[in-house]
């Protein structure tokens, strides 16, 4: 993709309203413009992250064995006054009625609808474990949305949900997406804690959330360091498997969000240089909760002796607009972003120092068309702006390899690149430089993914 065809409003001046790094970020770089309160349009730039986001989430969703579907954003407000949720809920609910004057909301989230679609289609268990998915606009009326599209009031997320025969099927489910929500985060170049946490309306009792450390987290979190060198399970990780010894190794160390932290626990349990005390975000948050929305919505299996049960649910969620401004909060300097390679927007930023000199035009065409053609996705720099505004543009977007061509590069027949991620810069040869390169994209994305 040529700049100059482009659409990326970066802005020079950071803009008064953002409060923290990722919204600075995200608003400079030209990646999302707000559009009224916590609601915001997601720019060309923004939205490439986002739909890579997206696709690492519903690769490790397809790997557990989960099935993706996708549900309407309105929902008829019958089903919550079966689970009991309609009035409970609060303000957040969007309720509207439609022209015949029935009561409708915007979902911001699925149970009672998945519930439905279950209890009309399955009736044994033998079609027994399930697990659905979908990745789908929300909305949640917070009372202060805030910092971007980390609190914002319209939110992409996926929402997963498990029906098994009783509490010890539904724990192995749960463990599934334990691991598979390790390895999405790993995958997104994020360190990610599961941290015993409360469940909220969803309901249930058992809860984690996923945590990544960072100065601007809403929460105060504490655990054991041992957590942050602790070996996310491998890409052959076997789902069909017993996962409770990974699971449950990943349990065994302290760590809680500030509503579930034991301080007296935390010091007993914790060498002192072991313990961390910090702020952190929230990526993920997996539950079980039985028979809560099962039970009341008549969501029932005929077991082995034929007689009918109601299923055991768990809830998975993860939000990749809000993970796109903690993967910034997480990897960025003062420059601007520094992309992991598994979701940045191109994988390649190409700086043309000299547009309308015949050979530094002529080999950049070049090397865009041997990189695009071997699966690298290329923005190539062809506007008239002088070399350190592109140098500040590429910094600010953070794609996480820069190649600089330019005369005197070129009169050694060598380009430069550059690493945004430490700031590493090298000459290479021109001939097969096309090749060097894209090895260098496969073997960083290859880094996330093992």
């Amino acid at each position: 993709m040529r700049l100059s065809r482009y659409f990326l409003p970066t802005l020079r001046e950071t803009p008064a309203e953002a409060e923290i790094v990722s919204h600075r970020l995200m608003l400079r770089a030209g990646m999302i413009r707000q559009e009224s309160a916590g609601i915001y349009a997601w720019m060309p730039l923004g939205l490439k992250v986002l739909r890579k986001i997206e696709q690492v989430v519903r690769e490790e969703q397809n790997r557990s064995g989960a099935v993706e579907l996708l549900m309407p954003t309105i929902q008829s407000a019958d089903l919550w006054r079966e689970s009991g949720r309609y009035n409970d809920y609060g303000k957040e609910m969007l309720r509207i009625q439609d022209r015949h004057e029935r009561d409708m909301l915007f979902g911001p989230t699925n149970e009672e609808m998945i519930t439905e679609i279950f209890r009309a289609s399955v009736r044994s268990y033998r079609d027994l474990p399930m697990n659905l998915y979908h990745i789908q606009w929300k909305f949640r009326d917070e009372v202060r949305p805030r910092f971007g599209v980390m609190r914002s009031r319209e939110f992409l997320m996926k929402d997963a949900y498990s029906f098994d025969l009783d509490k010890e099927g539904a724990r192995v489910s749960y463990n599934k997406m334990f691991v598979a929500y390790l390895r999405t985060f790993k995958r997104l170049g994020l360190t990610a804690i599961p941290m015993k946490a409360e469940s909220g309306p969803i309901g249930g009792d058992m809860s984690h959330e996923f945590i990544i450390l960072a100065e601007t987290g809403e929460s105060e979190v504490f655990c054991d360091n041992k957590l942050l060198d602790l070996p996310t399970p491998e890409q052959d990780v076997d789902f069909d498997s017993d996962l409770s010894p990974i699971v449950d190794e990943w349990l065994s160390y302290y760590a809680a969000t500030d509503e579930m932290h034991e301080a007296g626990r935390f010091e007993s349990e914790v060498a002192e240089d072991r313990r961390v005390s910090a702020r952190g975000i929230e990526v993920g948050h997996i539950f079980y909760f039985g028979t809560k929305y099962s039970e009341p919505m008549g969501a029932k299996v005929a077991g082995p002796d034929g007689s009918e049960k109601p299923v055991h649910m768990g809830s998975y969620g993860i939000g990749p607009t809000r993970l796109a401004a903690a993967i910034i909060e997480a990897s960025h300097d003062e420059n601007g972003i520094i992309w992991p390679a598994s979701v940045a927007p191109f994988d390649i930023g190409l700086i043309n120092l000299r547009v309308g000199d015949d050979k530094t035009d002529s080999t950049c065409k070049s090397l865009m068309a041997e990189l695009e053609a071997a699966g690298i996705e290329v923005l190539l720099d062809d506007t008239d702006d002088r070399a350190g505004a592109k140098f500040a543009n590429m910094d600010l977007i953070g794609l996480p390899i820069q190649v600089v061509v330019g005369p005197k590069g070129l009169a050694e027949n060598t380009i430069e690149v550059k690493t945004r991620a430490g700031g590493d810069r090298q000459s290479i040869p021109l001939d097969g430089a096309a090749s060097a390169i894209a090895d260098m994209v496969r073997k960083a994305k290859g880094a996330l993914a093992a």
